[in-house]
């Protein structure tokens, strides 16, 4: 049987993970399921809460017409490509502190796609490069992904932040690399031509 999505693998991981842990290497005892459970919920519910937060601020962002607008303001600032990449992982980044990434990518890739393509950049470098920059989730103050370490290592979120403030930079160093040198993520594309 094989996972055609993400929630399907990570079922059968939960599945594998208990069968392991209960039968296997027996750290985990039945009395204890419920206790793993409600600490998963608690866990699960404040994402959902970040997430359901952030999706409504998505939906004001586009009622308010803010999306048209910043991309009407980076094209009336530059038509350079390399100016205009670097203003839209600008955005992106900002984007990614506030709202949930789906609801980022459903809103601004009509918005954004005619403006690079304007330019001449590659679609396929564009997706890759919004991907990776909304990917890039522990940018405060809506890092999801800082909520979540911070809730499963009972640690302080200020303490989270300080720790991935070197991994956020090494991934925005990776970003620039992705945007200013397209042919790493256009070689497969162009082989295929």
């Amino acid at each position: 049987m094989a996972c055609s999505t993400p929630t399907e693998a990570a079922a059968v991981a939960v599945a594998y993970g208990f069968f392991v842990g209960v039968f296997i290497y027996k750290d985990l005892k039945l009395a204890d399921v419920y206790k793993v459970l409600a600490h998963s919920a608690l866990t699960s519910a404040t994402v959902m809460v970040i997430v359901g937060t952030a999706t409504v601020f998505g939906r004001v962002l586009a009622i308010e017409g803010i999306p048209v607008k910043l991309a009407n303001e980076i094209v009336a600032l530059t038509s350079d490509p390399i100016m205009i990449l670097l203003l839209i992982n600008v955005l992106f980044l900002i984007v990614g502190c506030f709202m949930e990434t789906l609801a980022a990518i459903i809103i601004l890739t009509p918005i954004l796609l005619p403006v690079v393509l304007k330019v001449g950049v590659d679609p396929v470098h564009f997706g890759i490069l919004m991907i990776v920059n909304l990917a890039i989730m522990v940018t405060p103050p809506m890092g999801i992904n800082l909520f979540v370490g911070s809730r499963v290592g009972n640690a302080q979120l200020e303490g989270v932040i300080r720790g991935a403030m070197p991994f956020l930079l090494s991934m925005i160093v990776v970003l620039l690399v992705l945007t200013y040198i397209p042919q790493i993520t256009l070689w497969l594309p162009n082989l295929m031509k």
